[in-house]
């Protein structure tokens, strides 16, 4: 086997994408208390998961701000690093098929937003906002941390109990704004609002302000097409207001992926190693 895998290691959380050719092997994300613990963690379950031997491995690309702490190479295999924003291209061109320019939004702890023309990605901004923001705002109103609860709380939640909308202030759409249009984050939030109803708030609120600046930043640009990686892509609200922002902005397409969270280690798989930097073993 000739396997190259690709791994995206956070600070607490390492997402790990492989392929043996063109094929992609089942991808595995471990959280440990800190990068190395769950850099080898994530390793291990990768193979095991998919019956794979430490020899099936012929080359590894690490990214993401935990692989800063990284000096060696990993279980004496061929080992390289692989800039961020270069993986969020190349994993945001995995997904976007055969397009040729497009955006690449990836939604971390905050957001990155890299723009990508005929295969070359270059960083064209990004802004403190994200799952980070999600988790700490949730601690403030929900007094939960814990993401997968926000989740399932936000699903069963109902934003427009939150949020202040077009049609809540207005009869009749306004031009270019239908009456689903949020008028205002949480501009008709009440103190007896359920936590379900926060939760969902929380959650539109962060997507939706990312999905509109990515389009802002696009604008007097060629780009339309905007590929969403990163956590926040298993979160279902990304259908709903990626919908409402293409109605603001006409002509964008959001594209949210399956295994859109793996988009940054599918990067660093797929990297060529004109842009990768040997770490020796």
């Amino acid at each position: 086997m000739s396997i190259v895998v690709g791994i995206d290691i956070g600070g607490s959380t390492t997402k790990i994408a492989g392929f043996d050719g063109e094929k992609k092997l089942i991808p595995v994300q471990i959280s440990a208390n800190n990068a190395i613990a769950s850099l080898f963690g994530a390793f291990g379950k990768f193979l095991y998961d998919n019956k794979l031997e430490l020899a099936d491995i012929q080359q590894v690309n690490l990214t993401g701000v935990g692989s800063s702490t990284v000096d060696q190479a990993i279980y004496g295999l061929p080992t390289y690093k692989v800039d961020e924003f270069t993986a969020n291209g190349v994993g945001g061109g995995y997904f976007a098929g055969d397009k040729k320019e497009f955006m690449v939004v990836s939604m971390g702890t905050g957001t990155s937003f890299v723009g990508v023309k005929d295969g070359i990605p270059v960083h064209m901004g990004g802004i403190g906002i994200g799952g980070g923001t999600i988790i700490g705002l949730s601690k403030l109103m929900l007094n939960t941390n814990d993401i997968d609860k926000i989740q399932d709380m936000a699903a069963e939640g109902k934003v427009g109990n939150i949020d202040l909308r077009i049609g809540d202030i207005s009869k009749n759409p306004l031009p270019g704004l239908d009456l689903e249009i949020t008028a205002s984050n949480f501009g008709k939030a009440s103190s007896r609002a359920s936590c379900e109803d926060k939760a969902a708030g929380i959650v539109h609120m962060v997507i939706e302000s990312i999905c509109q600046t990515a389009a802002l930043i696009a604008q007097n640009t060629d780009m339309k097409d905007f590929v969403l990686i990163g956590a926040l892509t298993n979160f279902p609200e990304c259908g709903p207001v990626t919908k409402m922002v293409t109605s603001l902005f006409p002509g964008t397409n959001f594209i949210v992926p399956e295994d859109g969270e793996y988009g940054t280690a599918i990067g660093a798989a797929l990297t060529e190693k004109c842009g990768l930097k040997h770490i020796a073993g």
